[in-house]
């Protein structure tokens, strides 16, 4: 399922073809080198100093405040970075706190958004090259240590952030977590700057032409078996394995989904400075901004999407149904996307959703993203389907599975996603899969139909589990042929009967489809 978007007012696109760059942003408005607002006159609508930060003297007024000793964009960037490491936490839910509590914004936010979202990509690389410049493995490097060099060596290698500026800052953030590594900081810093990211790859990298997969893991910053994984996805082709493990380097856009019989989708691009979308009929691409701040997403006449997972679900509501058309299901509707689009196009045609969420928490969001549609929310598991009575068997029309899975698919979107998940997630989740939707093919009616969907493009997530659920669900099952059911001049959907959408060919995530009519 696919997670909150990446704030799209951020920039951090590659310079080059392996090289993330911060463009125009070279150390933020209130970098070492410019100043920080700790010596610099207040401005009208600074508001009152935060605690902490600033204190109250002997006579009662307000002491002169203290210069920090770290530039807070880097500053937010490092503490989000080590909370994601120390705490297992989402960069996405993290650092936009964590930039309100210290009142960043404009470029100052970007900078940091560069630095945070970057490094948590990159760093397989990093590790590999702080490893040979500081003659010892990275995981022996003390953790605050290890985050800030992982910092300063992103600042050198995928921005244009001068050597002086990062090697200096970072020094100074040391000496904040770790006074005495200072000097060890600086010389590791110093032995990174010695050559850019093509000069590290070309010296740690194994050879392209006898360790593909190894390369590309080194080269673009991804753990070998997620690069075999996609190789094998995409049919061996090496070239393109290569352009989507750079697309995953990308900032995504944000797309917004015009819910249907809501808001128009020309009219909603205009309203909200955007543009529609290239495949999906009610996708928006923002150019920028907070999405969560758009009054029509406040308004509940548009949501955040990705236009991939806005195809797939669309494909389910146009597919082609004899009989009755009135009663859908969405089998783990969490955290809602689906669901309000599904439910808007339900309102339209005089048909009801029932959406089925297991943790309460996400039934909760679920509840919220389907206000005023035709939605019925149900906190139940979904392979209760038969047992529960608001769950019956043979009785839907349309069913969605939108699959827990690795998101292998969505790794632009979730940085630190690529370095969490293990190959040894695979059978616990497949398994779930794969009663899921046999759970899914026993709710639908004789003649229904079931969308299988996942965001990943492993190949045992998709084409091997939906082969097997249907071989084993006791139902007689018919593969409906998918790619008739999205956009006409789509290209790169492959042979059929099944759909694995791409960054890199679709700019989507990397969603398959499934569609299958029980017998």
């Amino acid at each position: 399922m696919t997670g909150p978007a990446e704030p799209g007012r951020f920039s951090d696109g590659p310079r080059g073809g392996r090289s993330g760059d911060a463009g125009r942003f070279t150390g933020g408005e209130r970098s070492r080198d410019r100043g920080d607002r700790g010596d610099r006159p207040a401005r009208r609508g600074d508001g009152p100093p935060r605690e902490g930060r600033f204190g109250a003297d002997r006579r009662g007024g307000v002491r002169r405040p203290v210069r920090p000793a770290v530039d807070l964009p880097r500053h937010v960037a490092f503490q989000a970075i080590a909370a994601v490491h120390r705490d297992d936490a989402y960069a996405n839910l993290v650092l936009p706190a964590m930039l309100r509590d210290e009142g960043l914004t404009g470029r100052d936010a970007a900078f940091a958004t560069e630095l945070t979202y970057g490094t948590l990509r990159h760093t397989g690389t990093l590790d590999a090259i702080i490893t040979d410049a500081a003659g010892r493995d990275v995981q022996r490097i003390d953790p605050p240590v290890r985050d800030a060099l992982r910092l300063g060596t992103y600042q050198l290698l995928h921005t244009r952030v001068p050597a002086h500026a990062a090697v200096s800052s970072t020094v100074d953030l040391v000496r904040t977590v770790a006074a005495g590594a200072t000097g060890f900081a600086n010389a590791v810093l110093r032995e990174v700057a010695s050559r850019d990211v093509d000069g590290w790859v070309a010296k740690l990298a194994p050879s392209e032409e006898t360790d593909p997969i190894g390369y590309l893991a080194l080269a673009y910053s991804h753990p070998q078996w997620i690069v075999r994984a996609f190789a094998e996805a995409l049919g061996g082709d090496l070239r393109e394995t290569a352009r989507l493990l750079i697309e995953d380097n990308e900032r995504p856009p944000v797309h917004l989904c015009a819910r249907p019989g809501l808001a128009d989708p020309v009219a909603l691009a205009d309203e909200v400075g955007g543009a529609p979308g290239a495949f999906s009929p009610y996708a928006v691409y923002l150019a920028g901004g907070a999405p969560g701040d758009l009054a029509a997403v406040t308004e509940g006449r548009a949501h955040v999407q990705d236009e991939g997972s806005q195809l797939v679900a669309n494909a389910l509501a146009v597919a082609p149904l004899d009989g009755p058309d009135g009663r859908w299901l969405d089998l783990c509707a969490g955290p809602g996307g689906k669901a309000g689009l599904l439910g808007a196009l339900a309102a339209e045609r005089g048909a009801r959703l029932t959406a089925v969420e297991v943790a309460e928490h996400r039934a909760r969001l679920v509840s919220q993203a389907t206000r005023g549609l035709p939605v019925t929310v149900v906190n139940t598991d979904g392979r209760t389907v038969g047992a529960d009575p608001k769950l019956p068997e043979g009785h839907f029309d349309r069913v969605l599975v939108d699959a827990p899975c690795t998101g292998l698919g969505s790794l632009r979107r979730r940085p630190e996603s690529r370095w969490r998940r293990q190959p040894s997630d695979l059978p616990p989740l497949t398994r779930l899969q794969r009663e899921l939707l046999t759970a899914a093919l026993r709710a639908a009616r004789p003649g229904g139909l079931v969308a299988y969907v996942t965001c990943s493009p492993h190949t045992v997530e998709t084409h091997v589990s939906v082969t097997e659920a249907s071989r084993r669900c006791g139902f007689p099952v018919d593969f409906v042929d998918a790619r008739p059911l999205l956009p006409a001049g789509m290209p790169g959907l492959g042979d059929g009967p099944t759909v694995q959408l791409w960054p890199q060919r679709h700019g989507t995530d990397a969603m398959f489809l499934a569609v299958l009519r029980k017998g």
